[in-house]
């Protein structure tokens, strides 16, 4: 499955995997003769040998080890729970491995086991004889008085050729079988989804059997049969079987427990009322709240029900073009159980608590969740924030379920009909659409989730399973209800309480009072949930978006600036806004944030932070810099930047340009929004050099944004942690002079397999910061395949720039400008050759790279641009201030003014522009935002150069010199309307959108 994904050729893992016996890798890798590190090494080499491609065995090492591939079947561990219970004794005999932190790899409850012989540990793989030996030592018996299970054959000979009696798996039911044969007595459990009792749950019998006598009012000698029911991940569930009575019971887990969890005294009565109302639920017999009947918290017990309740992948298949039999009675037992409400809050209205519902349930949950809490988890945060601030205005009001979904039904065995709802547990008065959506969530999760198995992977029209949009359309259908424009808020709340839910399991796991045997694995679903959770409210945040009107006044601060001791120091401040400041806490709501006055505090500081440094240090040494630029030593870095670049880290100013959504842990960046960014942004753009000081400039900002995103753990620590350091700068190769670069499928650049590289041949221009001498990776892009589809034969290496091969032609100058250090290069790549492991993301997905390396970077050169107007701006007020012709000061000449207000206005629209884009991108993604962003880029570029091209003007010939900022400014502007892409390009983007959505 990994190799057809991959497109890696069928068998390659395989053939790899054996290739050199006893001295291949893999052998020597389970004996710890290598580190992880050093197998992979070798292993991909075999593999990308053998398939003639790259092969990412980074990416199946991570499946080999992961959940999903390495896990007990469930019938080996009921096998295994049945022999020891008889008495005998268990061993596992495992070739495995150290991973990269030093602990072996064996993904099984060793306590399953009286012997545990890993390979890795004693240095001996299997089929080696001495590695059984070992094993029959340590249990203490003959070869004779024991049974061996392997898959591999060469495995089971050699412990058939030492006296042990020996099955080859092939299919683990048909084994068990093979070993129940040879033991004598059977190994499976007879209740389907039962385990034994699990230790910490267990309940005394003799009290247990007593209190069933005494309610049944049947008198037996027989045995009590308890088993434990392995799904229920809050109140521990059991089956019980006495004098020919099956029957189900429910406690609370021991311990302490969350406030107002586990309330199965409610859950008692308010199924006894909707058995008398009419809906389907098992037969409720008994509530004992006498705690000294037999345990010491309180139980309920019920009838138990024999039909079949479906785990989503046990669904019964259909025809395609049926709807699956599941689905239909799902919606016609919630629109029961609504009709039926009156009836039964009649019946248990004392139970049910008054007021909101939703804001309520978002409360409690909140305090659930806050109360089983054991790190920060950033998705949660956001959301904790975010769902009070977007409750549905009208919600309907009618009996709930709390917990409806496919694996809480009885369904009957022939006809599509619910014979009983379990688990009512959370039901209570309010809104319905929580159940519809609770009901779908496995339609987003993937059928690997352990707690709640998902179909987003599969074929939904295959399994006849409507879509969750069609399915919701079912119910309005059936309830008469129009439907509602907020389904994504009730989407991201049934995932946040889901979230809180799992925490919770994983907080008792750890006090070992869980009720589900995989308590432990919630920890890391958690997170995982959430994030679904927090995708669903950037979908309805980018509804509510686009009807918010915008009401945050407009606040600024500008720098005026003179030639004191130089054109280029500021000598003060100004206000030109004549509205009164926003309050910061309007920012916290979701608005546009468009002053820096209106960030949230923590961001409003850093912006300060910021602008006192550009004031302090910043603005000061760009005399000297620009100076250094124009020397002879032009093309080696000046001191003077790496000395600011180490001040701008002590203040935390660094790396400020990584997104929150790609690093919601700020592991590598200050974890800012774009709309925040553009803030910090604007202002760093003000200064030339600014944005390198603070390592926020281009082109290394998208290389490192694209290493995080798509390079592998190899990548990131070779490429990654030096450009985040700041050790190392990188360029991006892919204009080429032959052909219009600005259609990227264009590009002619090859790249082709020879042995264990890919050689590259190609001829680039305008490949910026290439001749900087601190340049040590060149990302380059080109065609590993001519004859895929159009956006599939483009592929990324990551090329070291010490690789012979690399011919510097010429530096290229912007309107005479070098730029150095950096420079703009015209390079070939003659025969270069590369390792396959320095591909990114695999062959042909060049085009997606490209796309994404744009993200929050497609706007970053749009926030610099309202930067450099406004230091214009500014600039040409001083300037006009201090100088008179024909008998009266510029500054009341009308024409002057004329500009400075047109200048003010353009810069205001094309900040709002920006800013909107960036609030997309924040609420809805990059993808939703293309129409923002490509209408920016157009606007941005072209306002800057007519601002400049004002204080130019005003300026006169001196605006043209290098003793004013305003000619680079003006360079990079008109420049910019090439290198963030042509404006045809935007323009015609705009268009098509236009056209598509908007007619």
């Amino acid at each position: 499955e990994w190799e057809v994904q991959n497109r890696i050729p069928s068998g390659t893992i395989l053939k790899a995997l054996m290739e050199g016996g006893e001295n291949g890798p893999w052998m020597r890798f389970m004996r710890a003769e290598i580190t992880a590190e050093g197998f992979l090494r070798e292993f991909g080499r075999l593999c990308s040998e053998m398939s003639k491609t790259s092969v990412p065995v980074d990416s199946f090492f991570s499946l080999l080890t992961s959940e999903r591939v390495a896990k007990q079947f469930p019938v080996m561990t009921e096998a295994i729970t049945q022999i020891r219970a008889k008495g005998l004794q268990t061993a596992v005999l495992s070739n495995n491995f150290y991973l990269p932190n030093q602990k072996s790899f064996l993904p099984l409850d060793r306590k399953q086991f009286d012997v545990v012989v890993e390979s890795c540990v004693e240095g001996i793989c299997k089929p080696d004889p001495r590695i059984y030996k070992l094993c029959l030592e340590r249990l203490g018996l003959q070869p004779s008085e024991s049974i061996f299970l392997d898959d591999l054959g060469p495995n089971v000979k050699a412990a058939a050729s030492l006296g042990i009696h020996t099955i080859k798996v092939n299919d683990p039911e048909t084994a068990v079988k093979e070993l129940e044969a040879l033991l004598g007595f059977t190994l499976r459990l007879g209740v389907p989804n039962t385990q034994p009792v699990r230790k910490t749950m267990e309940i005394p019998k003799d009290s247990l059997k007593k209190y069933l006598k005494d309610l049944l009012g049947i008198q037996t000698t027989g045995p009590l049969e308890l088993l434990q029911f392995d799904h229920g991940q809050s109140n521990p569930t059991y089956y019980i079987r006495l004098a020919n009575r099956d029957l189900v019971l429910r406690k609370k887990p021991p311990g302490t427990l969350l406030p107002s969890a586990h309330a199965i005294e409610r859950e008692f009565r308010i199924m006894k009322a909707l058995a008398n109302a009419g809906v389907p639920v098992p037969n409720v017999l008994d509530l004992c709240e006498d705690s000294r009947n037999f345990i010491a918290t309180s139980p309920r017990s019920m009838s138990h029900c024999s039909q079949p309740s479906y785990s989503t992948y046990h669904m019964p298949r259909t025809h395609p073009d049926h709807t699956n039999p599941a689905k239909q009675p799902m919606i016609s037992t919630l629109g029961q159980q609504e009709h039926h409400v009156a009836e039964i809050a009649y019946h248990v209205l004392i139970i049910f608590p008054t007021g909101a519902y939703i804001p309520r349930q978002v409360r409690t949950w909140v305090k659930q969740y806050r109360a089983s809490e054991t790190s920060t988890i950033p998705a949660m945060e956001r959301l904790i924030e975010w769902l009070p601030l977007h409750l549905p205005h009208q919600q309907r009001t009618t009996l709930v379920h709390g917990d409806f979904r496919l694996d809480n039904l009885v369904f009957h065995p022939e006809k599509p009909e619910v014979l009983a709802v379990l688990d009512w547990e959370l039901s209570t008065l309010g809104d319905p659409l929580i159940d519809v959506a609770y009901s779908c969530l496995a339609h987003y999760l993937p059928s690997s989730f352990p707690v709640l198995r998902g179909f987003n992977d599969c074929d939904l029209t295959q399994l006849g399973i409507p879509a969750a949009e069609e399915y919701f359309r079912m119910y309005c259908l059936q309830m008469g209800l129009p439907p509602t424009e907020n389904w994504n808020f009730y989407m991201a709340f049934s995932f946040f309480r889901l979230a809180a839910i799992l925490q919770g399991v994983y907080w008792r796991s750890l006090t070992g009072q869980a009720s589900s045997a995989h308590a432990e694995q919630t920890g890391k679903l958690t997170e995982f949930v959430s994030n679904l959770a927090w995708d669903f409210a950037v979908k309805e945040g980018f509804r509510v978006f686009k009807e918010m009107p915008f009401k945050n006044p407009l606040t600024r601060s500008c720098h005026t600036w003179a030639r004191s001791q130089s054109q280029w120091y500021p000598i003060g401040t100004r206000s030109y806004s004549s509205v009164p400041e926003a309050s910061p806490a309007h920012a916290s709501r979701g608005g546009l944030v468009i002053s820096p006055e209106s960030l949230s505090p923590p961001v409003r500081e850093l912006y300060h932070r910021l602008k006192r440094f550009m004031e302090q240090h910043v603005y000061p040494a760009e005399p000297e810099l620009q100076s250094h630029q124009a020397s002879a030593a032009r093309w080696s870095p000046s001191p003077l930047i790496e000395d600011l670049k180490e001040k701008a880290k002590a203040e935390g100013l660094w790396n400020l340009f990584l997104p929150l959504e790609a690093d919601p842990e700020k592991k590598y960046g200050a974890g800012l929004t774009n709309v925040e960014y553009a803030h910090l942004c604007e202002l760093m753009g003000t200064s030339l050099y600014a944005p390198e000081i603070c390592n926020c400039s281009a082109p290394d900002t998208g290389n490192m944004e694209l290493l995080m995103r798509y390079g592998t753990e190899a990548q990131k620590a070779r490429w990654l942690m030096p450009l985040l350091e700041g050790k190392a700068r990188s360029c991006f190769a892919m204009t080429e002079p032959q052909v219009a670069s600005s259609d990227a499928t264009n590009i002619e650049a090859s790249i082709r397999e020879e042995d264990s590289f890919y050689v590259i041949n190609g001829h680039k221009w305008w490949i910026t910061g290439i001749l900087d001498p601190r340049c040590q990776l060149c990302v380059f892009m080109g065609k590993t395949d001519p004859h895929a589809p159009r956006h599939r034969q483009q592929s990324v290496l990551l090329v070291p720039m010490d690789t012979p091969g690399i011919k510097i032609i010429r530096p290229l100058t912007v309107y005479g400008l070098e730029d150095a250090p950096g420079g703009h290069g015209e390079v070939r790549f003659e025969h270069v050759h590369v390792p396959k492991e320095n591909m990114v993301l695999g062959p042909g997905r060049g085009f997606e790279i490209a796309q994404g390396r744009l993200g929050p970077g497609r706007i970053h050169h749009c926030m610099r641009l309202i930067g450099f107007s406004e230091r214009a701006l500014a600039l040409m007020k001083a300037r006009v201030k201090s100088r008179v012709a024909f008998g009266k000061p510029l500054v009341e000449q009308g024409t002057v003014l004329a500009d400075i207000a047109q200048s003010r206005v353009e810069i205001e629209q094309a900040r709002l522009l920006v800013l909107r884009a960036a609030h997309v991108m924040d609420l809805a993604g990059n993808k939703a935002a293309a129409l923002d962003i490509a209408m920016i880029k157009m606007v941005a570029p072209s306002m800057a150069s007519r601002v400049i091209d004002r204080a130019i003007q005003a300026f006169g010939a001196a605006g043209l010199s290098s003793d004013y900022p305003l000619a680079q400014f003006f360079t990079w502007a008109r420049a910019l309307r090439f290198a963030d892409g042509p404006d045809e390009v935007h323009r015609a983007t705009v268009a098509k959108l236009e056209l598509k959505h908007r007619i």
